[in-house]
């Protein structure tokens, strides 16, 4: 694959490209939106070939291959990450923030209070507050390198006791910060203790870089498998989340049928486009493609936190994986808006807005760096010029 080829995502109804001047007021033809979850590249010719097969069928009636797509996840989930996964345990969602507000539904009441760990992927919290539900904030805190840590202690001592649901990003996002061994099991133990569910969105377990691991909850603490909810999809490592399909894998005999229950009552189904897509991409080519796309994205880190590096008192959170690099701008001593102000109108940059992430994102911008490199070194000289009288 040739990820430096530039790539024309305007005028195609890219949500990135074409929302970006309602949602955040970037317009013009030399404005670089870095915010929505998706990258610029050419899709995967594994992919394209499999939109070729299913256009070749000339029929699109309703779809009967749910069994063969969840058996060819479970042998991807084996070979790639350790994980054997039962595909009779998998049931399928429009997409993972169904997957997400499904679950709540059928595991929480409303007023049920659910954990994140926040600065965090900024739909948690709205799929939480939709549902009814109480949002607990767990503030993750930063060590001496500027990586994210899980402060237990506060963990431990927040809890209210209406807690139902501990909802984890591993890898996170934002940041891209992969969960240790030792951390997920004492996450799960945490929920063992105190009695809650465990869901683990794991969209971007794929997206890691070369010489890092991500570590499937279910891998980490396998003896706590009656707890855990495991949230996958090919959306993000293959870049077809416009396809809306995740899978929701529940060891629990009691808490599948729970969510069976509820999934049956909401008609979710996947639609054909994604649950066929789904198996391509986890077919003959997957594995190629993630090893040609992981070392470029990491190079593209690399760049990004090097240059951001260049402007007195700023860094880029270390990066371990996915491509959603954070950027804390409290140290310059500047209020948001002002930082906003300075990336939208002088760089022509559009990042996600980190209050939006909740509590450590008061100064903060996650910006999309799974683009051409391209593309990164403009953005990130235009974040210094935005920033150039900063002493």
């Amino acid at each position: 694959m040739d990820f430096d080829r530039l790539t024309v995502r305007r005028g195609t109804h890219s949500a990135k490209w074409s929302a970006a001047g309602k949602a955040l007021g970037l317009t013009g033809e030399d404005a670089l939106p870095m915010w929505v979850a998706d990258m610029d590249f050419d899709t995967s010719p594994h992919i394209l070939d499999a939109v070729t097969r299913l256009r070749d069928t000339a029929i699109l009636g309703y779809f009967d291959g749910l069994d063969a797509v969840a058996g060819t996840i479970a042998d991807w989930m084996r070979t790639r990450h350790g994980w054997a996964m039962d595909p009779d345990h998998a049931l399928f969602v429009g997409g993972l923030g169904n997957g997400i507000a499904t679950c709540l539904q059928a595991f929480t009441e409303p007023g049920d209070g659910i954990i994140i760990f926040t600065p965090v992927y900024l739909e948690f919290a709205k799929k939480v507050k939709n549902a009814r539900r109480e949002v607990h904030e767990s503030p993750l805190i930063l060590d001496s390198d500027g990586q994210f840590q899980i402060d237990f202690d506060a963990l431990e001592a927040g809890m209210t006791g209406r807690e139902k649901v501990m909802l984890l990003s591993s890898p996170h996002n934002p940041a891209g910060r992969l969960w240790t061994l030792e951390e997920q099991r004492r996450l799960a133990e945490f929920c063992a203790r105190h009695d809650l569910v465990l869901m683990s969105d794991e969209v971007h377990q794929d997206l890691v870089f070369p010489g890092s691991e991500h570590l499937p909850m279910m891998v980490a603490a396998p003896e706590h498998a009656d707890r855990i909810v495991m949230l996958t999809s090919a959306s993000k490592t293959f870049n077809i989340a416009g396809t809306r399909v995740g899978t929701v894998t529940v060891p629990d005999p009691r808490l599948r049928e729970t969510l069976r229950r509820t999934v049956a009552m909401l008609d979710i189904q996947p639609n054909i486009f994604g649950a066929f897509l789904t198996q391509a991409a986890y077919g003959p080519g997957g594995a190629e493609w993630v090893d040609s796309l992981t070392p470029y994205l990491a190079g593209n880190a690399a760049l990004f936190r090097e240059e951001i590096a260049r402007i007195p008192g700023l860094r880029a959170t270390p990066m371990q994986g996915t491509y959603l690099a954070w950027v804390d701008f409290t140290p310059l001593g500047m209020n948001f808006e002002e930082i906003r102000r300075r990336l939208v109108e002088d760089a022509r940059i559009g990042g996600s807005p980190g209050p939006d992430f909740g509590t450590g994102g008061d100064c903060a911008m996650r910006f999309n760096i799974g683009t051409q490199r391209s593309r990164v070194a403009e953005a990130a000289a235009r974040i210094q010029e935005a920033f150039s009288d900063v002493q």
